[in-house]
């Protein structure tokens, strides 16, 4: 009974890789186009202040706001696996394209990495059969991408069996995955393979047509990168690049006062969101890189912090707006 199986998933991997060809970067600039989409998260009320909106009612907004597409938390309040059956996921399907909306993406959310330090539980099991029914999810609702996350490095446990866990789990996930026809976008948030370099070592190592990445410039920018070094960091990811989110910060500077100094301490600095083009990171030349490897994705927006005017409804609004906006004279001025 296992030839049939492996035979298969073998089949479903090389279906993924010959029709994925077409998102991958083209390496021509006039194949870049603009693409926006709005991330569900950033009207799912986890931060301070933010409002909270239904799926419906997030995807009235999204169509509001003038996206092209929606990217959808998969997970509670929003679309968890759990939570949608053979006829809601029909349902949503239909109301996603009533509305003109394409689905992008599922946002998933994993940490190959949790449970490390307990080795009798099955977590990168548990977490790759997770991935494989967000995949049979997104297939149910009409998309081909899943965005996930590598892992948290765990203190005290050695960084290479992290790493190996980290291999393991995307490599399980892919092809739970691959059965439903559809690609894994490994995002550049968690700690093991946040860097670019090792993001594409681990891609490398990883080896499989339907596992890309979905590269963000928020975490080189944190990282201390130049533009000359964003740009070749995104020159450097142009293989497997298909998907990409967008979000702008500035850094509020902290202080501790230390009584017995009669001064203060300076501490890390603290993150708030604002709208793209506002903050600390330099999207001109990450969008011009994008265009120079003719990327072929679509640009997510999110708001995942506290954001600069608060989190009511009007403020996310106008927000989400602006990046919009920012994208459509961006398209202007690079012609």
């Amino acid at each position: 009974m296992r030839k049939p199986i492996i035979a298969a998933t073998i089949v479903c991997l090389l279906c993924v890789g010959t029709s994925f060809a077409q998102k991958t970067p083209t390496g021509n600039p006039s194949d870049f186009k603009i693409k926006t989409c709005l991330h569900s998260v950033s009207y799912a009320g986890f931060w301070r202040g933010q409002a909270r909106l239904t799926v419906d009612e997030f995807l009235l907004k999204a169509k509001e706001l003038g996206y092209d597409g929606v990217m959808l938390m998969a997970k509670r309040p929003h679309v968890s696996p759990l939570d949608y059956d053979a006829e809601a996921r029909r349902a949503l399907k239909r109301r996603i394209e009533g509305l003109g909306l394409e689905l992008v993406c599922l946002a998933g959310y994993t940490d190959f990495t949790g449970g490390s330090d307990k080795v009798g539980i099955p977590n990168v099991e548990i977490q790759a059969a997770y991935v494989g029914e967000l995949a049979r999810l997104a297939r149910d609702l009409g998309t081909d991408v899943v965005r996930i996350f590598t892992g948290y490095e765990r203190p005290g446990i050695p960084y290479d069996r992290q790493y190996a866990l980290v291999l393991e789990g995307l490599r399980l996930a892919g092809k739970e995955a691959a059965k439903y026809g559809v690609t894994l976008a490994v995002q550049n948030h968690h700690d093991i393979g946040s860097h670019h370099d090792t993001m594409f070592w681990l891609l490398e190592e990883v080896n499989l047509p339907n596992v890309k990445a979905a590269y963000d410039p928020w975490t080189p920018t944190l990282q201390g990168f130049s533009s000359a070094e964003l740009r070749a960091s995104v020159l450097k990811m142009k293989p497997y690049m298909i998907h990409t989110t967008a979000a702008d910060y500035v850094r509020h500077p902290r202080y501790l006062y230390d009584g017995s100094l009669t001064n203060f301490i300076a501490q890390d600095t603290v993150l708030r969101a604002v709208p793209v083009g506002e903050g600390i990171i330099d999207y001109e030349t990450f969008f011009k890189a994008l265009k120079e490897i003719g990327y072929q994705g679509y640009i997510a927006y999110e708001m995942c912090e506290v954001l600069d005017g608060g989190g009511d409804l009007e403020n996310l609004d106008r927000t989400a707006a602006k990046f919009v906006t920012y994208m459509r004279d961006f398209e202007r001025r690079s012609r």
